[in-house]
């Protein structure tokens, strides 16, 4: 495989961050699959590292946090399948991932070096299913029939942020290149000005692909915002609504 470079698109993304306007009335967050299933170590049955679960559950709250107190509406949304007699996991009826219960070497499943499942990720009525503790608060709104990677499938979560008056999403959660770029994607085509919150993201795959994932949204989708760069911009957007 050909080695390549990030082509820097910095310069753009610069003119593209000065002009992104952050309103609170208009914004929600979207956290994704913020649950035990992946940054919760000691149970997790498809774990992201070590490191990243710790980063993205603080810096996941420490954005939660000042969102809510600005009045800006939290969405959780949380994968969920039943166990489905003569077939496993809900999951089992896409061929990639039923090649991937097949795998036994350890260094070749979805977690590189790290123990993982498939089959029994996130199982109705499990533990794994349960939002991490420190980023949920009273008010804040839950969907759990996410199946899919792409938040939107199948889910009332356009109709949500309909009803909440958002024209403008901010994802966090867990894959950077997989459930996070899904979803930002459907947002970009529903015609969502789109955010990923870089501190608040990670990706079990690998760090490369969570890379990706970020080079992905600011290059071709929306824009890609620190904790820091999200509430410097909620600041100016409140001004804007003065």
């Amino acid at each position: 495989m050909t080695t390549v470079e990030i082509v820097d698109r910095s310069n753009m993304t610069s003119k593209m961050m000065d002009m992104l306007e952050l309103r609170p009335r208009e914004t929600a967050i979207v956290a994704i699959d913020m649950h035990r299933g992946h940054l919760d170590p000691e149970i997790a049955t498809l774990p992201a590292s070590l490191e990243d679960c710790a980063r993205v559950i603080a810096s996941g709250k420490d954005l939660l946090d000042h969102a809510r107190s600005q009045g800006v509406p939290v969405i959780h949304v949380i994968l969920i399948l039943r166990k489905i007699p003569g077939l496993g996991s809900e999951w089992m009826t896409q061929p990639f991932w039923v090649c991937m219960t097949e795998i036994t070497e350890e260094e070749n499943r979805l977690t590189p070096g790290r123990k993982s499942t498939v089959n029994d990720h996130n199982i109705e009525g499990t533990p794994q299913t349960q939002i991490i503790p420190e980023l949920y608060a009273e008010g804040d709104y839950v969907i759990n029939n996410k199946k899919r990677l792409d938040c939107f499938m199948g889910t009332d979560l356009e109709l949500l942020l309909r009803n909440v008056g958002a024209k403008t999403i901010c994802l966090m959660g867990i894959n950077t290149n997989t459930c996070i770029l899904n979803t930002a994607f459907t947002a970009f085509n529903n015609n969502y000005r789109t955010i990923v919150l870089s501190d608040c993201v990670a990706s079990m795959y690998g760090d490369d692909l969570h890379v990706f994932g970020l080079q992905q949204v600011s290059r071709c989708l929306g824009w890609v915002l620190t904790n820091e760069e999200f509430k410097q911009k909620l600041e100016e957007g409140r001004a804007l609504n003065d």
